[in-house]
């Protein structure tokens, strides 16, 4: 969520706890200016809170040049302190995989341990370990990398390359808003490549560069609805629960915030299999069903 614009960004997504403070929104418009002066951004954007048990962590994202790949991604305790997240690994990703368990603690310092036994000959125990720090950037890491959204035609890919603003978007109609094949994943795309000919006939190069939500795996795995008036489309993440996506239709304003535990919902895929969770309307973790679109087998109208 793009800094300048956080004033009234925050109220497009209040509706699904995305909230913060008097006190946090004022240290943020400091502390975030003096982060983009000294480190040379070109744009800030406060990326979201991860809730710890002890304290909470604030994130922040720099970009640079090019949107996608010159990025850099901060933290804070306090909204005014911050630091760098070290750059994550595929060994780093690993070491978290293994060490991780539970909960954030709220402790950067905080080291994560998990033995394992192992029988080779005699008994012996390999221990895992990784601090709170390295686990708070893979997290960070892994959301941009599956739930980070943008709008068809809001960032352009040039001749050399580099991914930028595209300056004359004027946001998506409300009927195009309506269709999850006009978001985007903002990442490198994984799956563009086995588009069939035909389709990519279609495409214009210049902005369908990036993978669309609609062909994630599982299906269902997002929810998209008009608040605010019907004015304001909104996409919430069941992946990730606490991502929220705002776009204003005919209107460049969009962006995303994450405000949620840091821990992926893996058993999405179950719940969708046995029609637990609908993916259409999700409000504060409780999932209503229309009448209309409830299986008459069901007793339930309400899943917490």
């Amino acid at each position: 969520m793009d800094f300048n614009s956080l004033p009234y960004s925050l109220e497009f997504v209040a509706g699904s706890g995305c909230i913060l403070t008097l006190e946090e929104r004022a240290a943020l418009q400091t502390s975030l200016v003096i982060v983009k002066t000294n480190y040379k951004f070109q744009r800030i954007l406060l990326w979201g809170k991860i809730l710890g048990l002890q304290h909470d962590y604030f994130v922040a994202q720099g970009r640079g040049e090019d949107e996608m790949t010159d990025r850099k991604s901060l933290y804070s305790l306090n909204c005014v302190d911050w630091l760098l997240l070290p750059s994550v690994t595929d060994a780093m990703v690993e070491e978290v995989s293994k060490a991780a368990q539970g909960r954030f603690k709220g402790n950067p310092s905080f080291v994560y341990e998990h033995k394992v036994s192992q029988q080779e000959g005699k008994e012996q125990e390999k221990v895992f370990s990784v601090t709170e720090e390295k686990r708070l950037a893979v997290t960070v890491h892994h959301i941009d990398e599956e739930a980070s959204v943008v709008p068809r035609g809001a960032f352009i890919q040039s001749l050399r390359g580099l991914v930028q603003t595209n300056r004359s978007f004027g946001g998506l109609s409300e009927s195009e808003a309506r269709r999850l094949e006009n978001f985007m994943h903002f990442r490198k795309p994984k799956t563009l490549q086995k588009k069939p000919i035909p389709v990519k006939a279609e495409w214009a190069p210049a902005i369908d560069f990036l993978d669309v939500l609609s062909e994630d795996i599982p299906k269902g795995s997002w929810s998209l609805q008009f608040e605010c008036a019907r004015r304001v489309c909104v996409l919430r993440s069941l992946l990730w629960l606490g991502l929220t996506f705002y776009h204003v239709p005919m209107t460049p304003q969009h962006g995303y915030i994450y405000m949620g535990l840091g821990m992926k919902n893996l058993d999405l895929p179950f719940m969708l299999l046995k029609g637990m969770l609908h993916p259409q309307i999700l409000t504060k973790g409780v999932v209503f069903v229309r009448p209309s679109e409830r299986d008459p087998a069901a007793n339930s109208t309400e899943i917490g």
